[in-house]
């Protein structure tokens, strides 16, 4: 009987993970909880001093500054942790958000979405695909949203990027699956991080983002390819998902007023 869709990640001591897009929220939550759990913890973002505030406070962590679009840079930082050991799993939790509706289109805020939130992914997997398939091991997972599982109102430039590491992370979960390659796809709903403070509406099921950190966790704990959460909410937008067009947006409109 099909009982996991990956590996189970239970034991953390000793293992290499690198967070790329670990200064705030998701991320850095998430490193604290496996730093906790006896992970060897590399995070990476642009904000340098976040990162060393959080080395100093969780003993053994390694900052590796850098931009997600700079390509050398993720290359360079990922040869700095080889170096050192094999990496067994790469966390890709960057992420940028602005509100964008069609009516007041932007093409410089729809490039900069698909070079954070979808082109830093591809970096990140230039930069770490060869290294698992040749050792044939290790963990990639990749942190989408609710939010690309339909077209949905001021989402114009966030959604289409999620929707695509969505199909990405699904894609890649078939073609590793006997490399021994872990894939995994994280689907949050609403969670208290800086992109999520930007919104002016009441936020369903809002959590905050060690409650998110806990949930990934558990989810890697059991082998899970999608883990999404809170579920209360995420149901629903599943839901929501299997609508036909003629159902789905009367749906969208009544709910959002928009």
């Amino acid at each position: 009987m099909f009982s996991a869709f990956n590996t189970k990640l239970v034991d953390w001591k000793g293992k290499s993970v690198w967070l790329v897009g670990a200064s705030t929220g998701i991320g850095r939550a998430t490193a604290s909880a496996l730093h906790a759990a006896g992970a060897r913890v590399y995070l990476s973002a642009r904000n340098a001093q976040a990162l060393d505030a959080f080395v100093a406070e969780h003993p053994g962590a390694v900052a590796l500054p850098l931009d997600a679009v700079d390509l050398p840079a993720i290359k360079a930082a990922a040869a700095s942790i080889a170096a050192v050991g094999p990496l067994d799993m790469v966390f890709y939790c960057a992420g940028y958000y602005r509100e964008l509706r069609a009516t007041e289109f932007s093409l410089s805020e729809m490039l900069k979405h698909e070079q954070v939130n979808y082109v830093g992914a591809l970096h990140v997997l230039d930069a770490v695909l060869p290294l698992m398939l040749a050792r044939g091991a290790g963990h990639i997972s990749l942190v989408s949203s609710v939010a690309g599982f339909r077209g949905l109102p001021k989402s114009l430039a966030y959604g289409p990027t999620k929707a695509a590491l969505i199909n990405l992370a699904e894609t890649m979960y078939v073609d590793l699956l006997a490399s021994g390659i872990g894939v995994s796809l994280v689907n949050p709903g609403f969670v208290e991080t800086p992109l999520t403070a930007q919104n002016d509406f009441e936020m369903p099921g809002l959590i905050t983002s060690e409650q998110a950190a806990k949930e990934i966790l558990k989810g890697w704990a059991d082998g899970e390819f999608e883990i999404h959460f809170p579920r209360k909410f995420t149901r629903w937008m599943k839901l929501l998902r299997l609508l036909p067009y003629r159902a789905f947006f009367p749906v969208v409109k009544k709910f959002t007023g928009l």
